[in-house]
């Protein structure tokens, strides 16, 4: 008997803001650019409990979840295998320190982005930076 068809893997990703910053982490493996820090969720866990774990574990920032910005589903976001990600806005305090699966981690201005972006997360961002000007979410339809 063949098994059923695996969903897409759980993955969180915070935009951690201040100061008109956001953090970016430039990854150390495939697909190699600057991201915004997350992953995978591990298993039993809850979804703001990883994104608050990665933050921590690629930034060494302690972050403050402050809202959920969307649930980003398209098969092809990932070149790695199919996912889904929970992205939460948030705030974050302490030093950063890259850390894990992360070789750079920065705060970057909203005007000055680093390239190139990986996954899917620059239309995340212009997604977010809707948000902040209007409070309007991204389609969830999209």
């Amino acid at each position: 008997m063949s098994q059923a068809p695996r969903g897409p893997a759980a993955t969180v990703d915070a935009i951690i803001e201040r100061d008109g910053a956001i953090v970016l982490v430039r990854r150390r493996y495939e697909p190699i650019g600057w991201a915004l820090p997350g992953g995978f969720v591990d298993p039993g866990e809850m979804v703001g409990a990883a994104a608050v774990r990665e933050a921590k574990e690629e930034t060494g920032l302690d972050i403050t979840l402050s809202a959920l910005l969307h649930v980003y589903s398209n098969p092809l976001r990932d070149p790695r295998r199919p996912t889904l990600s929970v992205v939460f806005t948030a705030t974050g305090s302490g030093e950063i320190v890259a850390g894990d699966d992360a070789g750079d981690a920065q705060w970057f201005p909203l005007d000055a982005l680093p390239s190139p972006i990986v996954f899917d997360h620059a239309a995340i961002i212009a997604d977010y930076l809707r948000f902040r000007a209007t409070g309007v979410r991204p389609d969830p339809y999209v």
